[in-house]
C-alpha cells in the first residue's frame, strides 16, 4: 500500500511559478509509476503529468507541456511537479496518483492517490 501526501499549493499570479511535492509512504515507492491529475473548478479531474518508476519516461498532457515538468527522487520517496508560466486555467485541485506499471494518462488506471492541494493562479 502507498500513502501519498501533497504540497506546495497556494494563490499565485498569472506567469509565476509552484512546485508541487507529493511525499509517498512505503518501501516500493521506486517500483510505482507516479502521476499528477488536477480538478479545475466544475470539471473533471484530468491528467497534467506523469513518471516512470526509474524518472526515465515522462509524459505531458498537451496543456502544460513545456511549462510543468514532473521530477522524482526515489531517495526521499518524493515526485515533485514545477509549474512555470501559470495561467489563470491551471487553477485546480491537483492530486498526486501511483501505479504499478508503465506510465499512462487516464484517472482509472492509477491505483492510489492523495487528498490534494489547491492551485489558483489569479489574473
Amino acid at each position: 500500500q502507498v500513502q501519498l501526501v501533497e504540497s506546495g499549493g497556494g494563490l499565485v499570479q498569472a506567469g509565476g511559478s509552484l512546485r508541487l511535492s507529493c511525499a509517498a509512504s512505503g518501501r516500493t515507492f521506486s517500483s510505482y509509476a507516479m502521476g499528477w491529475f488536477r480538478r479545475p473548478p466544475g470539471k473533471e479531474r484530468e491528467f497534467v503529468a506523469a513518471i516512470s518508476w526509474s524518472g526515465g519516461s515522462t509524459y505531458y498532457a498537451d496543456s502544460v507541456k513545456g511549462r510543468f515538468t514532473i521530477s522524482r527522487d526515489n531517495a526521499k520517496n518524493t515526485v515533485y511537479l514545477q509549474m512555470n508560466s501559470l495561467k489563470p486555467d491551471d487553477t485546480a485541485v491537483y492530486y498526486c496518483a501511483a501505479r504499478r506499471g508503465a506510465i499512462v494518462g487516464y484517472v482509472g488506471a492509477y491505483e492510489y492517490w492523495g487528498q490534494g492541494t489547491q492551485v489558483t493562479v489569479s489574473s
